[in-house]
């Protein structure tokens, strides 16, 4: 794999989060500051070739350079598809035609498939009361903070699944947070809360997807070992920083009764992160620290 086949993997990577059809303007937008990190800036560009019909599968699959990239192209987008719960109709489909464009059997992908969906199938909500007691009102901004360490940990691990289980964890926090302040909350309104501060799933995973295959040297998305270290812990940083965030923004709105309003609620999202970026190289050792020991599969588990 080279540095030609950038584009080519980034636009499949694209078309993998517009897969469903279902993008809202704010998920595209999200989408576009995304892909302008990694360096990127032609979505609208290229959405309006796809919708005209000028940009094919098969014709982003021969711009690769070679089997590996092939390869990483296809992990990428199984990755960006299994993003907010197992892929659909729609996207498995898109899976299907890509992979033959690339060239791939299903036998040599069935395994990354089998993971993304058990990774994407973690539930938003605990399933078990048993789960334990949140954390006290007083140890909030301690358990933020450990969780917005390990959500920017997912980052440094070397698997492109990592990436699936940041939101889980995120909104999994969203809830533990409400709950302590004696709010009954279901999937759907921790995901409206996380949309409107500009949160997107698809976002997420895919710069985190692709800035991991091009921080440096890679064997492949679900093992291998990654240089370029500098961009990867940028996308730590940026994890870090919005994790944090979302908790502490959380912590306000549902101590002061959900009575927030967007506009709000955007404008501490946006204090948060300037408080986290300034925090982030004190605790960077730390995420670090963490990344060595986190296990993904116990983690994966954990969320299940």
């Amino acid at each position: 794999m080279n540095e030609s086949d950038r584009e080519p993997i980034v636009t499949i990577a694209l078309l993998a989060a517009l897969a469903d059809g279902q993008a809202r303007p704010e998920e595209k937008a999200r989408l576009e500051e995304s892909l302008a990190r990694l360096g990127v800036t032609s979505l609208d560009g290229v959405a309006a070739q796809v919708a005209a019909g000028k940009v094919t599968i098969t014709d982003v699959a021969s711009r690769l350079s070679g089997d590996d990239a092939r390869r990483l192209a296809y992990e990428t987008a199984v990755v960006v598809c299994n993003t907010d719960g197992p892929a659909n109709e729609a996207e498995t489909r898109f899976l299907a035609e890509l992979r033959a464009a690339l060239g791939l059997g299903a036998g040599a992908v069935s395994g990354v498939e089998q993971q993304a969906r058990l990774a994407a199938g973690a539930p938003v909500l605990p399933t078990d009361v048993h789960t334990g007691a949140p954390p006290s009102v007083a140890g909030l901004d301690e358990f933020i903070q450990q969780q917005a360490i390990i959500a920017g940990a997912l980052e440094l691990l070397p698997e492109g699944l990592a990436n699936l289980a940041i939101l889980p964890l995120q909104l999994r926090m969203v809830y533990q947070i409400g709950q302590r302040h004696g709010q009954q909350l279901d999937a759907n309104q921790i995901r409206d809360l996380a949309g409107t501060l500009g949160i997107g799933a698809a976002a997420q995973v895919l710069e985190g997807a692709v800035r991991k295959l091009f921080g440096g040297l890679t064997k492949g998305l679900l093992g291998g070992m990654i240089g370029g270290v500098a961009g990867v812990a940028a996308g730590a940083a940026v994890t870090f920083g919005t994790t944090y965030a979302l908790g502490h923004v959380a912590k306000q709105y549902y101590a002061q009764g959900r009575s927030l309003s967007a506009d709000d609620l955007r404008s501490l999202f946006a204090r948060f992160q300037e408080e986290a970026k300034a925090l982030f190289p004190r605790v960077q050792s730390q995420v670090q620290a963490q990344a060595r020991s986190l296990n993904l599969q116990s983690l994966l588990g954990s969320l299940r």
